[in-house]
């Protein structure tokens, strides 16, 4: 086996980890309560699952559902269809899932180019459709004969015309590229601070501050699709309010509840394979630990490498808890 290196912060889970933390894990044989839900981990097929969770219970929804491309996920795996029965497969849970959400309850669903064309299709037949957002991946692997593929969407929506956005939450701090004056002097619409100049602008829906997670992060796990943190506390902080829940149905390696933690938020995850849905338990724990959001810091977001603050301060790693 090869030796990992001692810069490799990926969240891995043995297998004496597993046996404890699977205790953890609700499984659902009948309708659930709210109390039954919440800040808890569902081990099984969301599409079976949804029926069973309680009514107008989530304040917000996030989805990051199997894009329309054969993709292995742990022990579970995803084949690529036809445009049209992959909207069907949407809307077989979307419609369901509805009923769980409360009237001023706001609604993310991630997607590729071929995916995105669907989702917003469906999505558009039964919630109001608000925005769409493009964020750069970053990675991506080229071809030969067709454009790099380094962009994804996330389609915003809401139940109602009443719903919840905190823009001062999630202005991003940028550079000063031009530092204009007023007339007597004094910094217009940017502030001089010790390590520079910066701006406090309003979020668009072009997101290219965001990192990937690879093996260095201390946020990073082997499940093939996972989201930055930082791009699922953009969306909490957005459209939730501490206390509020956050439900996800797709969950993988825990991103959204891990956020959710770490954002004072409750959370509810369902996730079909045994070995993700554990990591997501063990990357709970940590948050409960660790509440560090990489390029989120003293309730500012920063350009992608950019905070010139975080290289200064002392990095204590926080002692983790024995698993119970």
């Amino acid at each position: 086996m090869t030796k990992r290196s001692s810069r490799n912060k990926t969240i891995t889970v043995t297998e004496s980890e597993i046996r404890l933390l699977e205790k953890r894990l609700l499984s659902v044989h009948s309708c659930l309560d709210e109390t039954d839900v919440i800040d808890k981990t569902i081990l099984g097929d969301a599409l079976e699952v949804i029926d069973y969770l309680p009514r107008c219970f989530a304040d917000m929804l996030f989805v990051d559902p199997p894009y329309n491309m054969s993709k292995v996920f742990g022990k579970a795996s995803f084949k690529r269809m036809a445009s049209g029965d992959y909207e069907s497969w949407v809307r077989s849970w979307f419609s369901r899932i509805l009923s769980k959400l409360k009237p001023n309850a706001s609604i993310y669903v991630c997607g590729d180019w071929r995916s995105s064309s669907p989702l917003f299709r469906v999505l558009s037949d039964y919630v109001n459709v608000r925005n769409r957002i493009t964020w750069e991946r970053e990675k991506g692997r080229g071809a030969k004969a067709n454009w790099k593929n380094a962009s994804e969407d996330i389609w915003f929506a809401t139940v109602s015309d009443e719903y919840c956005f905190n823009v001062e939450a999630v202005k991003l701090k940028k550079k000063v590229i031009a530092p204009y004056r007023h007339d007597n002097g004094k910094p217009k619409d940017w502030s001089e601070e010790t390590n520079g100049n910066f701006r406090l602008t309003h979020p668009s829906n072009l997101w290219t501050d965001l990192t990937v997670p690879f093996w260095s992060m201390s946020e990073n796990t082997g499940h093939p699709t996972q989201k930055p943190e930082k791009l699922v506390a953009k969306i909490i902080l957005a459209s939730s309010r501490p206390g509020d829940i956050i439900l996800d149905p797709f969950l993988g390696s825990g991103t959204t509840s891990t956020v959710a933690k770490k954002l004072g938020r409750h959370f509810v995850g369902i996730e079909i394979d045994r070995h993700y849905a554990c990591l997501a338990e063990k990357r709970i724990e940590i948050a409960a630990l660790d509440k560090r959001i990489q390029g989120y810091d003293d309730g500012v977001f920063w350009e992608r490498n950019l905070n010139p603050d975080a290289s200064k301060k002392i990095e204590k790693k926080p002692q983790r808890r024995q698993l119970l």
